[in-house]
């Protein structure tokens, strides 16, 4: 129905095959687009590059979005060996522990820029580093979860953290609109991924949203992938500014 044959595409945040970004470039590569993949550090690379490698990844550069310069360093490479980026996949999410797990208004100041930083304005660097990259447009996508837009027990700081990241989404789907470049947010459902074993009781949490759910299913990872690749096609050219729910219909119970 879609190909992504010839495009080329950005992945950032697979930690290992239970990554929602890995789902998302096993999707964008099976639909045919070349892959550039980051892992965060050396101590991420043995688990990051043999997936890298099992997906045929042209681009495998470490990215730390506290350090000054990677971002740089990165799209200067993809600059250097492909000359453009059609895709990029932003599914990179922090927040201190001890801030995490406390009330909203316990959080630190400290821990609060740190889960902004990291979770939020690096997805706004990412689109800034991909905008001279896309002279004839593209996609650029990031992932939330509902607990942007209700209180979800135990999300605590990140349901405000992922609403300024849905807010950030749309403003920059309006700002680079009319250059073609799209831009979203995909909200899948609560999914077993390293980021969200830092919740308190999510096994609880995600038992109760499939019962929830009109389809009494949780998403996968290939769920969200074969979604987000259908975002990244030409099919979806006229497609901006979206938060997109692929939760099983989750979202719309009360």
């Amino acid at each position: 129905m879609f190909s992504l044959a010839g495009k080329k595409a950005l992945v950032i945040g697979i930690a290992n095959e239970d990554s929602i970004a890995y789902g998302c470039a096993k999707a964008f590569r099976e639909q045919g687009a070349d892959l550039a993949v980051t892992y965060l550090n050396a101590r991420a690379e043995p688990f990051v590059r043999p997936l890298a490698d099992k997906l045929g990844a042209e681009i495998v550069l470490p990215l730390d979005v506290q350090v000054n310069g990677q971002f740089g360093k990165l799209f200067d490479s993809i600059r250097q060996i492909w000359g453009r980026v059609d895709i990029c996949l932003h599914s990179i999410a922090y927040c201190p522990r001890e801030d995490l797990h406390a009330r909203v208004i316990d959080t630190s100041r400290d821990g609060f820029a740190a889960a902004m930083d990291i979770s939020v304005h690096s997805f706004i660097r990412m689109v800034r580093q991909a905008e001279p990259l896309m002279p004839a447009g593209g996609t650029c996508m990031t992932v939330s979860f509902y607990g942007s837009e209700k209180v979800v027990e135990h999300y605590n700081i990140m349901g405000p953290v992922k609403a300024a990241l849905e807010s950030v989404s749309r403003y920059m789907a309006a700002e680079l609109g009319s250059k073609k470049i799209r831009v979203h947010a995909l909200s899948p459902g609560p999914l077993k991924t390293r980021a969200a074993s830092g919740i308190a009781d999510f096994d609880l949490l995600m038992s109760q949203a499939a019962a929830r759910a009109p389809t009494h299913q949780l998403a996968s990872i290939e769920d969200i992938g074969a979604y987000a690749a259908y975002l990244a096609s030409n099919e979806a050219a006229n497609i901006t500014g979206g938060i997109h729910y692929i939760d099983g219909g989750y979202h719309i119970i009360g």
